[in-house]
C-alpha cells in the first residue's frame, strides 16, 4: 500500500512503516499547495497527515482509493467523522503520548503570564532594562490560587498534578463527566460552567473542540472571569473571540492570557494581542518536544501497518466503524 507523508516526520516513523512493508512517498517540498495535496491523496491508499487539512465530505468524494487516515495529532475537529464511517475509513490519532509536553506548555503559559515574563524579556532585549522601580508592571503569584480547568482530559489531569503540588492551587474543573481520579488524587471539585468560569483564578482549556462551542469564551463568559483571573488556552483556537478576548484585557475585566493556539492560526503580527505586556503567545507548540514528537510518529505509523495487516488500529478516533468493516 502508498502512504502519502505531507510533511517530514520523525525517522521512527518512517522506518517502522517502511520495516513493514509499505510504500512510504514524501514530497521533496512539503510546502504544497492545496492543489498539491489533494493530488497526492488521490493518488495514494493510506495518508498520514501532518496538520489540520480538511477531511469533509468533498475530500472524500474526490479521494475514492483512499483506504484510511493517521493523523500526527490527538484531535479530529477537522475530520468528518460521519462521512468516513460511512466509507469504512478509519481515522487515527495519537492521544496520551503528548498529554505531559502540552500539559507542560500550558505551565509555562500560565507562569509567564502570571509573572509577564515575555514582555520582560523583549524589554532587556531592547535595552529597556531601566531603574528599579517598585510599582512597573507587576505579576502576580499562583501559590493557593484557584485552577479551572476546561476538559479534565489526560492533558488537563497532568496540568492540575503540576499546579496542584508545585503550587498547592485549588483544582476546580468542568466536563461532560465527573473525574474521580481527580478528585481522589488531587481534591479537585466538579463545578458547573458557570462557576468555572467565575471561580477560577487561572482558567485552563484542555477540551476537545466541536463546532457547537466556536467562539464560547466570548464577551458575555469573559465579563463573567474574575478581574485577576489569567485564561489560557492550549486546545484549539476556535474556543476564544480573540476581539472579546483584547477588549476585555484592556477594559481590566480579565488579568492576563497565555495562547498556544490562535483564531485563526497562524496570529497575524498585526493582532493588538500582542502588544500586549500581560499575554503571551506561542505558535502551537503543545506537543513540540523529541519525546513527545516521536511518540506522535511511532503511533501514527503503527495506526497504518496495523490497518494494512488487516488488523484494528491501536488508536482510532472513530472505532466504531469497525462495526461495519
Amino acid at each position: 500500500m502508498r502512504v502519502f507523508v505531507n510533511k517530514r516526520i520523525p525517522e521512527i516513523g518512517l522506518k517502522i512503516m517502511k520495516d513493514n512493508g509499505l510504500d512510504v512517498f514524501i514530497p521533496e517540498n512539503d510546502n504544497l499547495s492545496d492543489e498539491q495535496w489533494l493530488k497526492y491523496c488521490q493518488d495514494s491508499d493510506l495518508i498520514l497527515n501532518v496538520g489540520f487539512h480538511k477531511f469533509d465530505r468533498d475530500f472524500f468524494e474526490q479521494c475514492p482509493n483512499l483506504k484510511a487516515i493517521a493523523l500526527l495529532s490527538v484531535g479530529f475537529d477537522h475530520v468528518d467523522i460521519k462521512e468516513a464511517n460511512s466509507r469504512n475509513i478509519p481515522i487515527g490519532n495519537t492521544p496520551d503520548v503528548l498529554s505531559v509536553a502540552t500539559a507542560d506548555t500550558a505551565f509555562l503559559l500560565m507562569q509567564s503570564v502570571a509573572r509577564r515574563s515575555s514582555f520582560y524579556f523583549e524589554r532587556v532585549k531592547n535595552g529597556e532594562w531601566g531603574d528599579f522601580d517598585p510599582l512597573f508592571a507587576l505579576g502576580q503569584e499562583l501559590t493557593g490560587k484557584t485552577l479551572g480547568v476546561f476538559g479534565l482530559g489526560r492533558i488537563g489531569f497532568e496540568m492540575a498534578k503540576k499546579a496542584k503540588y508545585a503550587f498547592d492551587m485549588n483544582i476546580i474543573y468542568h466536563n461532560r463527566n465527573h473525574n474521580e481520579e481527580a478528585e481522589k488524587e488531587l481534591d479537585a471539585k466538579y463545578v458547573s460552567f458557570d462557576e468555572l468560569v467565575a471561580q477560577s483564578d487561572v482558567l485552563s482549556i484542555h477540551a476537545n473542540f466541536k463546532p457547537e462551542q466556536s467562539e464560547l469564551f466570548n464577551a458575555e463568559v469573559l465579563k463573567k472571569m474574575k478581574p485577576n483571573a489569567i485564561f489560557i488556552n492550549t486546545a484549539r483556537g476556535g474556543f476564544q473571540n480573540e476581539h472579546d478576548l483584547y477588549e476585555a484585557l484592556i477594559n481590566n475585566e480579565i488579568w492576563g492570557a497565555g495562547l498556544d493556539v490562535t483564531n485563526p492560526e497562524p496570529m497575524s503580527k498585526e493582532n493588538p494581542l500582542l502588544g500586549l505586556s500581560n499575554v503571551c503567545v506561542l505558535p502551537h507548540i503543545g506537543s513540540a518536544t523529541e519525546e513527545a514528537r516521536n511518540g506522535m510518529a511511532k503511533m501514527a505509523a503503527d495506526n497504518l501497518v496495523a490497518f494494512s495487516k488487516g488488523e484494528k488500529m491501536p488508536n482510532c478516533a472513530n472505532e466504531e466503524v469497525y462495526d461495519e468493516i
